[in-house]
């Protein structure tokens, strides 16, 4: 919400800085994001009064006019279009300064002297959206009753700051300048002026124009509407355009200004339809058929659902209920009379129409919300008089409605015990009535209790915990005392196991040479379930924000693929990242999904970079799968490798990484048609189920004494299938039930000459130790023919 300083002095005394008003509004418990100073380095500018206008003697384009600016009459060469004598316009007198560090001199344009400069709206800072159509090309024209040499930015009203304030969803009262008014006349005890409306109805009942009938009062529970007759089409008074205009909206004419203006004074969206296209004299609101299909005012075809609400004249919609109307009824420069709406509309339903439709607008988002009851005819009531004074128009006699207005307040109980206790420390009745009182609601006291009379504006206090949090901002957060938990000496306190182990983990990649990556935990649907480590439903959001952003992750890969692909667009083709993050599975039955913490890593390009004498090396499986030894020797766990079936993965290149007979990671190179989608190179990735990992507390370390005789070490190499993995033979020997044999390694693996075509070689150290003495081969002799023997029972075949 943008708040003028200027248009808000019309109901609260505000004379302080407007950073001082900012300063203590954001104290209050909502928050200023931004100041926008309208006078900020603008200097010298004037209006002016065009007495004469004659053609540039060297430039088609180009006009010689005589402005009188108050004390004289100045030559200025012009290249506006619309420019012409008997104008009031905006004059920068030489010297003066325009936004953007623009300065104005005297100077010869085409060899013809020009003294000054005559402005558009654009060149005050005003952005383009926001000019009314007839000056987007060229200068502003004064249209109401100004004098030349006045300073031009009070005669538009932009001598002002704006306020733009950073409304949580449940403050929508301040979405309206009467709303801040009265949060402001709270927090500095000033008296609050209200707006008026004094119509001269005519003598016509409105009641004969128009009927209203409401099919459903939970789509809408309140419909009212009034008949303002023969209005006179024109621009609006220059300070309903400027206010318009600094808060962000673009000025039409003076019927549809008058809507959107009493919409930010009230917080109140007004409908304005040219009452002779309606098509009848009945006004029906009804949920909308599905599939029915209407045209609203940007020209667009909707077809609607029957959660849609609809405003319709018996037969066929003219309006989207709460967020824009249809294209036959909009008020036109030939409209003559006018019948104004002002409702109350199921906001849920609202929100759902306008984020379906992409409708999002200043009047969806204050429905969405919800209104005051209070102002519904208080706001239907000011456009009629504003119309009656800027329009000519003759408003017809009575409010013509349907439906029932909702409560105008809600009671609610409180003791000074519960303001106190929840506070922090005593503040008196008076203290807490006064507070009440600047608030603006009515409360009755009856020895340490109040009943609290809450305004429908407020909506979001209905319970006694809203009303403490009101008497402690408007009393000061400032005034709370600061206070330290209580805490008991004795308790140790630390990192958990877990968090540890987490940290030592991040430590260590870290060390390793990658760079933490943190990204979005919501992803699309086709990459939803990629490399995910088990099989379960995703979790789907209900109203995405995008496609790409639609389902929660099942794995930290997809977007750490994009992070590579980013990066290597931008020249960085050497990058090793990982991420720490959660991933979700939809369990079934259950309201919510599981969320487990896991743990990937992406890296590509040169492990070496080629420096100097240097040989360059690049990354290769070796590389990745010793990282994710590295983790598991850090967290004390022995991984197992089988051949994964991930399809995104190299087949030849990728593994599932088991703990026992549990899943708990993948490790490979991405498919080389999936780094071809991505314009990637090679590219390897590892992913690791943190939470199955770390959970299991770390026991005690034992060490071993260091060996006082040393071992010995055979080589074995085997004629295999080439199918059968490698690993499937280092079990095999791991199986062998003997002490003095302390591990298997695969050293070598060949194919190709000598070995037949459906075969391979694979050459295996073992190494044997024995603590107690040295070792002989007479020792070692039994263990490996115990070896060889299994070995062969699984068809292996020594070589040589």
């Amino acid at each position: 919400m943008l708040v003028s300083k200027e248009w808000l002095s019309d109901y609260v005394k505000v004379d302080l800085p407007v950073e001082e008003l900012a300063e203590k509004i954001t104290r209050s418990g909502i928050e200023i994001e931004e100041i926008i100073d309208y006078k900020k380095d603008i200097k010298n500018l004037v209006v002016g009064y065009v007495e004469s206008k004659e053609k540039h003697p060297d430039a088609d384009k180009l006009n010689v006019c005589q402005v009188n600016v108050g004390e004289e009459t100045l030559q200025i060469v012009c290249g506006a279009p619309n420019v012409d004598a008997g104008q009031h316009v905006i004059v920068c007198l030489p010297g003066g300064r325009l936004p953007g560090g623009v300065k104005i001199k005297r100077a010869k344009l085409r060899g013809v002297e020009s003294n000054g400069m005559i402005c558009s709206l654009g060149e005050l800072g005003i952005a383009s959206n926001l000019v009314p159509e007839a000056y987007t090309t060229g200068i502003y024209v004064f249209t109401g009753d100004v004098k030349p040499g006045q300073d031009a930015l009070e005669a538009l009203d932009l001598n002002d700051e704006v306020m733009e304030l950073g409304l949580t969803p449940n403050r929508n009262d301040c979405m309206s300048m009467i709303g801040t008014a009265y949060e402001t006349s709270a927090l500095y005890e000033e008296d609050l002026s209200l707006p008026t409306s004094e119509i001269k109805e005519t003598a016509e009942q409105a009641s004969d124009y128009i009927s209203i009938k409401i099919d459903d009062e939970q789509a809408s529970p309140y419909y009212a509407a009034r008949v303002v007759k023969n209005v006179k089409i024109g621009p609006s008074p220059e300070y309903i355009q400027s206010r318009l205009m600094k808060a962000g909206i673009r000025p039409i004419n003076n019927v549809v200004d008058v809507s959107n203006y009493v919409m930010l004074e009230f917080g109140q969206p007004l409908h304005m339809f040219d009452y002779d296209q309606i098509g009848s004299k009945e006004i029906l609101v009804r949920y909308a058929n599905d599939g029915e299909v209407m045209t609203t005012l940007d020209d667009q075809e909707r077809k609607l659902l029957s959660s849609d609400i609809v405003i319709t004249n018996g037969e066929k919609p003219v309006a989207l209920a709460g967020v824009m109307g249809g294209d036959f009824s909009e008020v036109t420069d030939n409209t003559v009379n006018v019948l104004i709406e002002s409702a109350m509309f199921a906001p849920l339903n609202i929100r759902k129409t306008a984020g379906r439709l992409n409708l999002r607008s200043e009047s969806s988002s204050r429905f969405e919300k919800g209104v005051a009851a209070e102002f519904v005819e208080d706001a239907l009531n000011r456009a009629a008089y504003l119309l009656q004074e800027n329009a000519q128009g003759e408003v017809l006699s009575g409010i013509v409605a349907a439906g029932t207005l909702p409560e105008l307040t809600t009671n609610v109980e409180i003791t000074t015990e519960d303001i106190n206790r929840l506070i922090g420390f005593e503040i008196s009745n008076t203290e807490i009535k006064n507070i009440f009182e600047r608030l603006g609601f009515d409360s009755k006291v009856d020895g340490d209790a109040f009943n609290v009379v809450v305004p429908s504006r407020r909506g979001d206090i209905t319970i006694k915990e809203d009303l403490v949090e009101e008497v402690a901002r408007i009393y000061g957060y400032d005034a709370l005392p600061a206070t330290l938990p209580v805490t008991k000496t004795n308790k140790q306190v630390g990192l958990t196991d877990y968090q540890a182990k987490r940290r030592a983990v991040k430590s260590l990649l870290q060390g390793l040479g990658l760079n933490q990556a943190i990204t979005y935990a919501l992803v699309s649907k086709e990459k939803a379930q990629q490399f995910a480590l088990k099989q379960a439903d995703t979790v789907k959001l209900l109203m995405p924000m995008s496609a790409d952003h639609a389902e929660l992750r099942q794995s930290l890969i997809p977007h750490l693929v994009d992070v590579v692909v980013y990066n290597n667009a931008r020249q960085m083709k050497n990058v090793a990242f990982y991420e720490v993050g959660n991933t979700f599975f939809k369990v079934e039955g259950a309201e919510l999904p599981s969320e487990e913490e896991h743990i990937a890593g992406i890296i590509t390009g040169e492990v070496t970079p080629s420096y100097h004498q240097g040989k360059k090396e690049m990354v290769d499986f070796f590389h990745v799968k010793g990282i994710v030894e590295a983790i598991a020797e850090r967290i004390g766990i022995k991984f197992e490798y089988r051949r994964s079936e991930e399809t995104l993965l190299h087949p030849g290149r990728s593994a599932d990484i088991y703990v026992g007979d549990e899943k708990v990671g993948i490790i490979g190179q991405l498919h080389p048609s999936f780094e071809s989608d991505n314009d990637l190179n090679e590219t390897y990735i590892f992913e690791l189920d943190l939470k199955m990992l770390l959970n299991d507390t770390q026991g005690q370390i034992l060490y071993n004494m260091i060996p006082k005789f040393p071992g010995t070490s055979r080589d074995i190499a085997l004629e295999v299938d080439r199918a059968m993995d490698t690993g499937e033979l280092i079990k095999v020997i791991e199986a062998t039930d003997n002490k003095l044999l302390q591990s298997a390694k695969v050293f070598d693996v060949y194919q190709g000459e000598h070995i037949a075509d459906d075969k391979k070689s694979v050459a295996i150290r073992l190494e044997f130790l024995n603590p107690e003495q040295t070792l002989t081969d007479e020792d070692i002799k039994p263990i490996y023919d115990k070896v060889l023997e299994n070995l062969t029972a699984t068809g292996a075949k020594l070589r040589g």
